[in-house]
């Protein structure tokens, strides 16, 4: 079986995609975009791949198996604790910068105080995380290393040492960057392996069944047949010219390939909007983008959720249980720091000024349709901001506003791979 590979180098995430011969998608890998690119392209496309042969073990599994067994839980169960073993080799690599680092310490009683602390918070660490995989509350395609990590590293401090927090937080910034752009070699056979005893105990019978095909699914050559790249840092890819394509393009394809009814397409990335018209074919008629600054995208949300000190993911969350919108004058990134400051010294309350953000940056946004050519049937919302419930419900309310409420409005859990899924199609077309 052939595979084709489509990669997006964005500038808060890098995506990959690997698709079979046929167009269908059979792996997926996501990471956060690194100073240096190379590497997260190679991180992502790893996770691909791994993900990749986990939709072929799957298969094979269920072919040789007639059990009946649930292996949708199963394998869901599985790649958690594949993902946790993941993070735990990386989570001792980091402790392992941080403690080398305490030597950098001047003050030899706060050196001491440190050195003692780390190893405690460094346990709990662990712990919360490996709790979050095993219940199923982490997500493959939005958390990574570093959030995972900084979360329960800043709660841990909170908790236990908030008098060293200054301090080992400062440890942690020191640290963080050189091993996240350290590779490191996972071997897919091996986690897998390591991860079966891991099971739940209603699902070790199954583990005899998963042994028996591992070994065939592993010697599987996941090298593409052809690949192409794509997005915001694409020409630093270390790709040929032929295997780079416009992310305008790609984003209109994968939009196609999962609604081929769609006409026009919104794309909120990390660092640019772009409003695209499409044909029947999927190819591009005409598009607008704001490619100057990082108003009204990922960027400027991430900017909002440091002032706000909260995740990213609950923006829109907290967003959606606004009394009403607060007026925001701006979506400048430069500024939205002291106009925060000022509605919330104002008294105004965090969700009502969060509900007046995403307004904002769906009307900006929609600025960009109109001059594109405006909304056709059906409209279908791409990029990792498409993830965001308050975009989604801004977006559906101009659109129906605007354009009528006979517009089918698309979304999908794959918006944040549209542009890695067109790259990977665009590939496939040249077999």
């Amino acid at each position: 079986m052939k595979v084709f590979l489509g990669i997006d180098l964005g500038s808060t995430t890098s995506k990959a995609v690997i698709v079979d011969a046929d167009g269908h998608i059979i792996g997926r890998g996501i990471t956060n975009t690194r100073s240096d690119y190379a590497v997260a392209a190679r991180i992502a496309q790893t996770e691909a791949e791994f993900s990749s042969r986990f939709t072929l073990l799957k298969r094979a599994v269920a072919v040789r198996s007639a059990n009946g067994k649930n292996w949708e839980a199963i394998f869901d169960s599985l790649e958690n604790r594949f993902h946790c073993l993941q993070f735990e080799l990386r989570f001792d690599d980091l402790i392992a910068a941080m403690q080398a680092n305490e030597a950098s310490v001047a003050d030899a009683s706060l050196r001491s105080r440190m050195m003692a602390a780390l190893p405690e918070v460094a346990v709990e660490v662990k712990e919360t995380v490996r709790k979050r995989f095993f219940a199923n509350e982490v997500s493959a395609t939005s958390q990574f290393f570093r959030d995972l990590f900084n979360a329960a590293y800043m709660r841990a401090l909170e908790w236990s040492h908030p008098e060293l927090f200054d301090e080992m937080v400062a440890l942690y910034d020191r640290s963080i960057n050189p091993v996240e752009n350290r590779e490191m070699q996972f071997n897919f056979h091996d986690l897998v392996q390591q991860a079966l005893p891991q099971l739940p105990q209603e699902y070790q019978s199954a583990i005899a069944d998963i042994q028996a095909c591992l070994k065939e699914i592993e010697a599987f050559d996941m090298t593409p047949a052809d690949y192409v790249g794509t997005g915001y840092g694409r020409q630093l890819l270390p790709f040929q010219e032929k295997h780079i394509k416009s992310e305008i393009l790609c984003h209109a394809m994968g939009a196609h390939a999962c609604f081929p009814q769609t006409r026009t397409v919104l794309d909120i990335g990390g660092q640019d909007t772009k409003a695209i018209q499409v044909d029947g074919l999927g190819l591009v008629t005409s598009f607008q983008m704001n490619d100057r600054c990082a108003a009204g995208c990922g960027r400027y949300l991430g900017y909002i959720a440091d002032e706000m000190n909260i995740n990213v993911g609950e923006l829109g969350p907290l967003a959606l249980k606004a009394g009403y919108a607060a007026n925001i004058c701006s979506t400048c990134t430069v500024f939205a720091g002291a106009e925060l400051r000022e509605h919330l010294n104002l008294g105004e309350k965090k969700e009502n000024i969060l509900a007046g953000l995403h307004q904002a940056i769906v009307q900006r946004a929609f600025g960009l349709i109109a001059r594109s050519g405006g909304v056709r049937n059906e409209f279908t919302l791409t990029g990792g901001v498409a993830r965001n419930p308050a975009v989604r419900k801004y977006v559906t309310d101009m659109v129906h506003q605007n354009y009528g409420r006979d517009i089918t409005i698309n979304t999908d859990p794959d918006s944040i791979f549209m542009g890695a899924l067109g790259a990977s199609l665009f590939a496939a077309r040249r077999k």
